[in-house]
């Protein structure tokens, strides 16, 4: 018998280098090799099925510029100014930060982001849960490959 995972069937085609290029030029940031090496391989969802991690989309290239420029907006306009989160250690205590990275999105404002401005006990490129109405920023991953693993594991479990 075979399983289908709708999820699956939404995944993009591999993203292109130009198209890394472009949105890591955008950022203004280097994309952790592990991220990128998973973009290479499907370019995010097409946004056609349920998410693919835990229910949160998957977001292609373009799209992850896409929500990047909506908080960017924000923050520019000192919508975050007096707000501060509840960090987990490692994670700076900024509402939200240019260079917190979303790669998933719920469809509510809620995100998995690449980290690539952590606090003293933190790692470059950690992954974080990032919510846009509660406080509590959490380290769900060291680095996207051990995320991403622990995800693969749990999942074909």
């Amino acid at each position: 018998m075979e399983i289908r995972w709708p999820a699956l069937d939404d995944l993009n085609p591999p993203a292109t280098d130009a198209e890394i290029t472009t949105l890591e030029q955008q950022l203004g940031v280097t994309l952790p090799a592990d991220y990128v090496q998973v973009l290479h391989q499907h370019n995010g969802q097409r946004g056609l099925a349920d998410g693919l991690f835990d229910g949160q989309e998957f977001l292609s290239a373009q799209n992850v510029l896409a929500q990047w420029q909506i908080w960017k907006g924000l923050h520019d306009a000192g919508e975050f100014k007096a707000l501060h989160s509840s960090p987990a250690a490692g994670v700076r205590d900024d509402w939200w930060n240019p260079r917190w990275i979303p790669f998933t999105h719920d469809g509510s404002g809620n995100h998995l982001c690449l980290d690539l401005d952590p606090a003293e006990d933190g790692s470059v490129g950690q992954v974080i849960a990032m919510w846009h109405d509660a406080a509590e920023r959490t380290v769900e991953g060291r680095s996207f490959g051990e995320w991403f693993g622990r995800w693969l594991t749990r999942t074909t479990a």
